[in-house]
């Protein structure tokens, strides 16, 4: 539920919905849904069209920043860092990329 408390009440980047999605495809139509009329930020944030701020991310990403492999996390934010809409195949390519850490 959202309630209308006047103009003295903006959406700010500090609150936002997250979207956990399974395939690249659900990621490219959410992504086109939610940031039509809005604008793109960093690393899966979008504001929409509202000014709600969103994170669309694959669901899989929390096992792939896992703190148990900082190797592997510390590459798979080296590329996140550098798109807007997140690339699912560019994530598990950096998680998957050099040592076992």
């Amino acid at each position: 539920m959202a309630l209308n408390g006047g103009p003295q009440y903006t959406f700010s980047p500090a609150v936002s919905l997250v979207v956990n999605c399974e395939t690249q495809a659900e990621i490219d139509e959410m992504w086109e849904k939610l940031s039509a009329g809005g604008a793109e930020v960093q690393c899966g944030w979008l504001t929409d069209k509202y000014g709600l701020s969103w994170q669309v991310v694959p669901a899989e990403l929390w096992k792939l920043l896992d703190p148990k492999h900082p190797g592997k996390a510390n590459r798979v934010m080296e590329a996140l860092v550098q798109m807007k809409k997140l690339d699912l195949k560019t994530l598990l390519e950096a998680y998957e990329k050099g040592e076992s850490a």
